[in-house]
C-alpha cells in the first residue's frame, strides 16, 4: 500500500506531467518530420529531418525557436562544409578528419554555441552516407533540415508547453515545511538535551533545503522563459467568457512574487543555518542554561516551526513573545555575563527566522488569492 501511495504521488507530480508532454513532442515531432519527408518529398535522406525536429523540441516555446534558430545555421553551414570538401578534396580519412576539425571548431562560436555540433554531425551524415549520390541535392538537404525545424516548432506550439507554476509553489512549501520540522526537532531537543551530533544533523539538512533552492530557482528561472513566445501566457492574460483581460504586468508581477518568496526562504535557511551552528557549538560547552530562557526559548521555536510549516496553522505572536523573552532576561541579574553572546545569537537568529516565517506566510496567502 506504501508502495503503491508513493507511485501514485509521483503520478501526480507536475514534473511527471511535464517529462511525459516532453516525451510526447519529441516523438510526434521527429515521427511527422519523418513521415513527410518519406512519403511526401521521397528524400533518400529521410532520417535529416526527424533528426533535426528532436534537435528543436526543447520544454519552451522560446527555447525551441532559439535553438531551431541555431540548429538551422549550423546544419547550414554542415551542409556547406561537406558540399566543400567532398567536392574539391574528394572524401577519405583526411578529409572527413578535416571535416570534423572544421565542424568541432566551428561549434566553439559563440552564437550557435548551444547547438554547434550540427556542424560536424551533419557533415558525418552526408559524407558518411555516399557523398557522390548526395552532391547534386544540396538544396534537398537544406529544405529536410528546415523542415525538421519547423515541425519541432510547430509540436511546441500545438502542444502547449507548461508554465511551471505548480511546481515552484510545490518547491517553497516543501522547503517551509523541512524548516518548520527541523525548528520543531530542534524545540523538543533543546526543552531536554542535545549533543553534537543532533546539531550537525540540523546543520545538514539546512544544507539539504539549499540545495532544494536552487532547484526551485531553477523552476522560476524556466517558468520566466516559457512565458516568453508562449500562446498560454495569451491566454491567461486575454478575456475568459467575457471578462475583460488581466494587465500586460501580470505574469511577470507573479514571477517577481515567487523570486521575493525565495529570496526570504533563502534568508530564513541561512538564519537556520547560523542556529544550527550555535547550537553545535554549544553542545560541547559546559555552560549552566538558565531555566526560563531554555524552556521559553523552546517554546517559541516550536510555535515558530509550526507556523512556518503550515502558514494557515494558529500559533501565539511568536515575534511579541520573544521581545519579552529577551527583556526578562535582560532584567535577570543573576545571568553571568558570558552567557549572553550565547543566548543574544539565538534570540537574533530566531527573531529573523520569526519575521522571515510571517513574510512567507502573507507571500504565500496573497499567491494562493492570486
Amino acid at each position: 500500500m506504501p508502495h503503491q501511495r508513493s507511485v501514485a504521488e509521483y503520478l501526480r507530480q507536475p514534473e511527471f506531467a511535464t517529462d511525459l508532454l516532453q516525451i510526447a513532442k519529441g516523438v510526434i515531432a521527429a515521427t511527422g518530420a519523418w513521415w513527410f519527408s518519406d512519403a511526401v518529398l521521397e528524400s533518400q535522406m529521410p532520417f535529416l529531418a526527424p533528426w533535426t525536429a528532436l534537435l528543436t523540441v526543447h520544454a519552451t516555446v522560446y527555447r525551441s525557436f532559439s535553438r531551431g534558430v541555431q540548429t538551422t545555421i549550423a546544419s547550414t553551414i554542415g551542409v556547406g562544409v561537406s558540399f566543400l570538401i567532398g567536392n574539391y578534396l574528394g572524401v577519405g580519412i583526411w578529409t572527413f578528419a578535416l571535416a570534423m576539425f572544421v565542424g568541432l571548431a566551428g561549434a566553439r562560436l559563440s552564437w550557435i554555441r548551444d547547438e554547434g555540433v550540427a556542424i560536424a554531425t551533419t557533415a558525418i551524415f552526408i559524407l558518411g552516407s555516399g557523398f557522390d549520390s548526395q552532391q547534386p541535392l544540396l538544396v534537398d538537404r537544406l529544405l529536410e533540415l528546415a523542415l525538421g525545424v519547423a515541425f519541432g516548432l510547430a509540436v511546441n506550439l500545438l502542444m502547449i508547453p507548461p508554465l511551471r507554476d505548480r511546481q515552484a509553489a510545490r518547491y517553497i512549501d516543501s522547503v517551509n515545511r523541512q524548516m518548520g520540522e527541523v525548528l520543531t526537532d530542534m524545540s523538543n531537543q533543546f526543552s531536554h538535551t542535545w549533543d553534537s551530533d543532533s546539531a550537525q544533523e540540523w546543520f545538514e539538512r539546512t544544507e539539504a533545503m539549499s540545495r532544494e533552492l536552487e532547484s526551485a530557482w531553477q523552476t522560476v528561472r524556466f517558468a520566466r522563459e516559457s512565458r516568453r513566445i508562449n500562446p498560454r501566457t495569451a491566454m491567461r492574460i486575454g478575456s475568459s467568457h467575457g471578462r475583460p483581460a488581466a494587465p500586460e504586468s501580470a505574469p511577470h508581477d507573479e514571477e517577481e512574487g515567487y523570486e521575493s518568496i525565495l529570496l526570504r526562504v533563502d534568508e530564513g535557511i541561512s538564519h537556520l543555518r547560523n542556529l544550527a551552528r550555535t547550537l553545535r557549538e554549544a553542545s560541547s560547552s559546559e555552560t549552566e542554561w538558565n531555566t526560563q530562557f531554555r524552556e521559553e526559548w523552546a517554546s517559541i521555536v516550536a510555535d515558530a516551526g509550526r507556523a512556518i510549516a503550515d502558514p494557515d496553522s494558529e500559533v501565539e505572536p511568536v515575534f511579541d513573545r520573544l521581545e519579552q523573552l529577551s527583556a526578562d532576561i535582560s532584567q535577570d541579574q543573576t545571568l553571568p555575563k558570558t552567557t549572553w553572546p550565547l543566548y543574544g545569537s539565538l534570540i537574533t537568529s530566531l527573531r529573523h527566522i520569526v519575521v522571515i516565517v510571517d513574510d512567507v506566510a502573507s507571500a504565500r496567502r496573497a499567491r494562493e488569492s492570486d
